[in-house]
């Protein structure tokens, strides 16, 4: 119960929330995010503590469900996506003549405008997932603008044709690898991460000189509804255009003949999306999940672990990359687990009511999902697992305590399904035999993380393992690095992205080969062949 000093706060607070729902001219996201920005504001104003604010985000989710209509978004008619459609790829020819500084130019747009709205972001984001602002400069803002600081500074190297050598074979010819861009772009992206996991893209298509149709997440509506508007800001509709909406939305989407589509989610709906651009032959890049392993061997600094696996808890552990559990070695074990517990109470709060109160804490995106992480959880116990930490579970704000599990049977549907909550199995191992054969029984993770000191068990498990990205003594940092290509493999995703990779992803490389002389020397080789044809061929296989 709330005290009785704060009630008219909140009732005030509540009449607020009740007149902007009612206002038929405004969208559901942008609803939702007025709401949130009207209650921070009184909350500042009348000092409404955290966790009055915090029912009232509560009391919104609850709102949002009554007031939404089932289809969560209104579903954009398919005449107008056809429209767009056809009006960008009539504006291709510009696109593909576009030069790098004028695509640069536009980059560098986008990230002012992106650092003017600043605040409306952190806004958005705390009204989807009820996001700390410091987490969202760090894990959507700063990564975007990172990712269009280096696009800018390589791009004019990206986009010039590469020479390459000339074979002996070949004598006479040179030969040159031109990027060119694909054409039209569709960008499909999650809720998770759903400022950044749609602009990280976006910059690769803009600068490989794409038109992109863009799909967001229905299900964070605050923030969808301020990228619609911010991308308007920077982009005609025929460069760039944002339809928001359900499954219907992105089905209409995919039933069009898009050259590249780049994906982000889990492997299920990948293979939708992969099956939707095999109809037109669209190549795809497919940013996809899975149980991502972590292992803290006998060598590893147990302190350093626990505090960098800790951080698996940001964003209430709803990240692809986040560790999905834990193989500690029997010796370490319970060091382990103890210095975990002690770093997640210094992260958020020393018991269950501090870290609800905490402002650093997330929540996650819906009921829905809330349901399920913590059915994963009831399972797990069940079948005989320990609670070391946590477990406790509030449907009213979706809030659920970062937990921590010991004993869990093989059986059990946490280790088998990828978890995507604060939920994080700890199991203990003797011999890295046993963890390989783990980690290989299931598909190639997304990421895997080891916490060791020795190199020939960094040699030993890199050599019998495959995954996206592999990061020693560390977690998710590898995510922050655009230098270096992001993906899966195999069930994990297909392609990869960030960076040049993402210039990639949407470009074609075209070789082009000039024979710059009348005579060749492949006209030795042309019919009638002679036996003199046949020495210069047994030369060649002998020499080249």
């Amino acid at each position: 119960m709330l005290p009785e000093e704060f009630r008219d706060d909140v009732r005030c607070v509540l009449q607020s929330m009740h007149s902007i729902f009612e206002t038929p001219d405004l969208g559901w996201g942008s609803r939702l995010h007025g709401f949130f920005v009207a209650s921070m504001q009184h909350q500042r104003a009348s000092h409404i503590p955290t966790e009055a604010f915090f029912f009232l985000s509560g009391c919104c989710a609850m709102e949002t469900k009554k007031a939404m209509p089932a289809t969560n978004g209104v579903a954009v008619p398919l005449d107008e996506i056809q429209r767009v459609f056809a009006v960008q790829q009539a504006f291709l020819p510009h696109l593909r003549r576009t030069t790098a500084a004028e695509r640069i130019q536009k980059l560098k747009q986008l990230e002012q405008v992106i650092l003017d709205n600043r605040h409306p972001l952190r806004e958005a984001l705390t009204a989807d997932f009820r996001k700390a602002p410091e987490e969202t400069d760090l894990n959507e803002l700063f990564l975007v603008v990172q990712e269009i600081h280096h696009a800018a500074k390589h791009l004019a190297e990206w986009m010039k044709p590469e020479k390459v050598g000339t074979p002996v074979a070949l004598l006479g010819t040179s030969a040159t690898v031109q990027q060119e861009p694909k054409g039209m772009g569709l960008i499909i992206s999650p809720w998770n991460y759903p400022f950044m996991l749609t602009m990280n893209p976006l910059v690769g298509a803009v600068a490989a000189g794409c038109a992109v149709m863009i799909k967001p997440s229905e299900y964070a509506m605050a923030t969808s509804s301020l990228m619609k508007r911010l991308l308007a800001e920077v982009f005609d509709e025929h460069e760039v255009a944002v339809f928001t909406g359900d499954y219907r939305v992105s089905q209409a989407l995919l039933a069009l003949p898009f050259n590249h589509i780049y994906f982000t989610g889990s492997p299920p709906v990948g293979k939708i999306v992969m099956k939707a651009a095999a109809e037109h032959l669209a190549s795809v890049t497919l940013e996809l999940g899975g149980k991502s392993p972590t292992i803290v061997d006998s060598t590893a600094d147990v302190e350093a672990a626990a505090q960098r696996i800790a951080y698996k808890f940001t964003n209430a552990g709803q990240a692809c990359v986040a560790p999905d559990y834990v193989y500690v070695h029997e010796h370490a074990h319970d060091g382990f687990v103890k210095a975990l517990k002690q770093q997640v109470k210094a992260f958020y709060g020393a018991d269950v009511s501090q870290r609800m109160a905490s402002p650093d804490y997330a929540r996650l995106i819906n009921t829905r999902h809330y349901e399920r992480v913590m059915a994963l959880y009831d399972d797990a116990v069940e079948r005989g697992a320990h609670v070391e930490m946590g477990g406790t579970g509030n449907d009213f704000d979706c809030f659920i305590d970062p937990t921590i599990l010991t004993h869990v049977p093989d059986d059990a549907r946490i280790l088998q399904e990828e978890i995507f909550g604060p939920l994080l199995p700890i199991l203990p191992f003797a011999s890295l035999d046993e963890v390989i054969e783990g980690i290989n029984s299931r598909p190639h993770p997304l990421a895997l993380y080891l916490f060791s000191t020795s190199p020939s068990h960094i040699d030993y498990v890199l050599n019998n393992t495959t995954a996206g990205t592999t990061c020693i003594n560390d977690v998710m940092v590898h995510f922050g690095h655009p230098a270096i290509p992001f993906g899966g493999v195999g069930n994990s995703g297909i392609g990869k992205g960030h960076g040049y990779y993402s210039f990639l992803a949407f470009t074609n490389q075209r070789p082009i080969i000039e024979q710059k002389y009348p005579r060749t020397t492949l006209q030795q080789f042309y019919p009638p062949y002679s036996k003199r044809t046949q020495k210069l061929i047994d030369l060649l296989l002998k020499y080249l």
